[in-house]
């Protein structure tokens, strides 16, 4: 049995990080991939999900419009609250590589010059 997912996208919003009952870091963000093309052109949104050291590199390296390759597993969840049942897909990344990029590199020293002067995150232009 393979359950393999690879993913090229962009980043919608900076990573988000939390942290596991064990100390063990835990990121998330959202990638956005195109398909189709023209008129016809539609775009899927994923939810990832990245653990320890993989989570250290996404949350140090990945911005808001960053271009990735995500490369894991899909996992399903499945639960109930108040009698109705909820329903979430993510992408467990066990691989994530930051694509050479020239708008991704200006948003990450944008990001860090700006945040002297205390300009926040949200205000870069993408």
């Amino acid at each position: 049995m393979v359950n393999k997912v690879i993913l090229i996208g962009r980043l919608g919003k900076d990573p988000e990080v939390r942290y596991a009952t064990d100390g063990g870091m835990i990121c998330n963000f959202s990638v956005a991939t195109d398909r189709g093309y023209g008129d016809k052109k539609k775009t899927d949104w994923h939810n990832i999900v990245t653990f320890k050291k993989t989570a250290e590199f996404c949350s140090t390296y990945l911005v808001k419009g960053a271009k990735v390759f995500i490369e894991g597993a899909i996992a399903y969840q499945e639960w109930e609250k108040d009698g109705e049942k909820k329903y979430k897909t993510e992408i467990i990344a066990n691989n994530v590589q930051a694509l050479s990029e020239k708008k991704a590199t200006d948003a990450m020293r944008y990001s860090q010059s700006t945040e002297a002067s205390g300009m926040k995150p949200d205000d870069v232009p993408f």
